[in-house]
């Protein structure tokens, strides 16, 4: 009988062959892209935030809720998973750099915190990151550590003494090393993510991550790692500092990050190296992401985000032509919108969820201009967290990474792009969104589009979203020249994934699109406000079959 391998049984047969023990071959094998098509971002901390099937509210933690949460995507087209073992300041393995002990004796000692749950698993002995790879061997799936360079989580904690009330989670965001250095800190305000954070011109600072780095290399069988430059995403003193510096000293990081993975390589197979980075160019410079220099220096893997947002439209296509060797994603998350604060603290917005039809014209769009694949990141964040008045909630929609990976399939669905506000982008201002109008006005919405499987056959409807009802207001609104036609049809396509932030029919306005006005390519789109009371823009959709 011959044996029959679908493309990911094979992935999977091949992970588990190259990690058995006893493998004598010496030596990394010569560099390829890699074979992953689908990537899926564990972020470990929505286990305990995150009500589930396998998590009830104030549960602690327990091993098997971090199998549960390999296992639900396990089977169903992720390829390669990737495990964010806390924020990169304390380790949640056992380490033996900055062992649990120490860790927790001093946070005790310093601001009289006593360990979550997290920390009491690690204290007593437990190692997240090899229950992890232990994990995906069993499922068949790729293993990465995703190790975050610079996360402000907790920081604002750091000034705290001895007997204020803080947050339990301040133990994963304050370590010995950030609080015993203040001078090494970007700038002095606790409250400003992009100052609390440290100063990667610093040496110390890359020493202390890379000394984590090089123990899970050491220690652990990863298929790959990622190096998330999005957490936070403020390395320098811009004005200390030159572009050339900046990337001089990411690219040698990633250059001795990409040694330490050969030299600990096992069975002679590439460990892959990838790099969490903006999807834009214009925030590359700030960070010292040179990217055509980082493949050069063994970049292997290019994973292009918007935060944690859902994005279809950004710089992806220039970012793939600048590194033809590498493998090239683009992440999807839960949300494409944060809307307004409903409670104080930390994730008291609401947001808008990205709906399936928009993950899979995302992958189309990207696939369109060179994609390898695409990966996903808090995606688990559709399940009810930071409380009842955020939602509904719902379980992920797990079924999209069963197509995710399929480009044949995926061009040959019904399209819906849009535009949102999305990540607040310190380095692409202004905003996409949203956009003031007066009466007269009119505004520019380049729009990336990729034709289906055939061809537009039908057309489809554009629809604009006001912060506030709509009066008495007139438009013109012209795609590719052509002056669109209005129609009354509003109503959300498909089923209603959730209602959170969707427009009404007082805030929309829509129009019919013609196929033959629509362009593989950028498409120009211009809204006038003909007349009326100002308006403000804060949501954009075009929906094609």
């Amino acid at each position: 009988m011959t044996l029959r391998l679908n493309r990911r049984e094979f992935l999977c047969t091949a992970t588990a062959a190259l990690g058995a023990v006893g493998c004598q071959h010496p030596g990394v094998v010569s560099p390829r892209k890699p074979p992953f098509r689908v990537l899926y971002s564990n972020d470990t901390t929505n286990i305990l935030t995150c009500i589930s099937p396998w998590h009830k509210q104030g549960e602690s933690f327990r091993p098997e809720m971090l199998e549960a949460s390999v296992d639900e995507v396990a089977g169903r087209g992720v390829d390669a998973q990737l495990l964010q073992p806390g924020l990169g300041w304390v380790p949640w393995w056992q380490s033996k750099i900055y062992p649990p002990a120490e860790h927790y004796r001093w946070l005790k000692q310093t601001y009289g915190v006593e360990p979550d749950s997290f920390g009491r698993y690690v204290l007593g002995g437990g190692d997240l990151v090899q229950l992890f790879i232990a994990r995906c061997r069993r499922r068949g799936q790729a293993a990465f550590i995703s190790l975050r360079l610079n996360d402000g989580h907790h920081k604002e904690w750091a000034p705290a003494k001895l007997g204020d009330k803080i947050s339990t989670g301040a133990g994963q965001g304050l370590c010995k090393f950030y609080c015993a250095h203040p001078d090494y800190r970007i700038g002095p305000d606790w409250n400003d993510w992009a100052q609390r954070v440290q100063n990667w011109a610093i040496p110390e600072v890359r020493a202390y991550k890379f000394a984590f780095i090089q123990e899970l290399c050491e220690n652990y069988d990863l298929d790959g790692l990622e190096l998330d430059f999005m957490r936070f995403y403020s390395l320098f003193q811009l004005d200390q500092t030159t572009r050339e510096q900046r990337c001089a000293i990411v690219t040698a990081f990633v250059r001795d990050v990409r040694a330490l993975l050969d030299r600990t390589a096992r069975c002679g197979r590439r460990r892959w190296l990838c790099a969490r980075v903006p999807c834009y160019l214009t925030a590359l410079d700030a960070l010292g992401l040179d990217l055509p220099a980082l493949v050069a220096a063994g970049l292997d893997m290019v994973n292009v985000s918007a935060s944690y947002f859902t994005i279809q439209q950004c710089d992806f296509a220039a970012i793939r032509r600048q590194v033809p060797q590498a493998a090239v994603y683009l992440e999807l998350c839960h949300s494409i919108w944060n809307g307004a604060r409903v409670r104080a603290g930390y994730d008291g917005f609401l947001f808008r969820r990205a709906t399936p039809a928009q993950m899979y014209t995302a992958a189309h769009l990207v696939y369109a201009r060179g994609a390898d694949g695409v990966s996903a990141f808090n995606f688990v964040y559709y399940r009810e967290y930071g409380g009842p008045e955020r939602g509904p909630y719902s379980e992920p929609p797990f079924e999209v990474f069963e197509h995710l990976g399929d480009r044949a399939w995926l061009a040959r669905q019904p399209q819906h792009y849009f535009l949102a506000s999305g990540w607040g982008n310190p380095y692409v201002k202004p905003n996409v969104l949203p956009r003031k109008l007066k009466a007269g006005q009119q505004t520019l919405f380049p729009l990336d589009l990729a034709p289906p499987a055939g061809g537009w056959q039908r057309g489809g409807r554009l629809r604009i979203q006001a912060r506030a009802d709509l009066g008495a207001q007139t438009f013109a609104v012209r795609l590719n020249g052509v002056e669109l036609v209005a129609t009354a049809d509003l109503a959300e396509h498909g089923p209603v994934f959730n209602p959170v932030l969707l427009g009404t029919p007082a805030t929309l306005r829509g129009w019919t699109v013609p196929p033959q006005l629509l362009r593989d390519g950028v498409n120009q789109l211009e809204v006038k406000l003909s007349a009326g009371t100002p308006i403000e823009i804060v949501f954009l959709d075009l929906e094609l079959t």
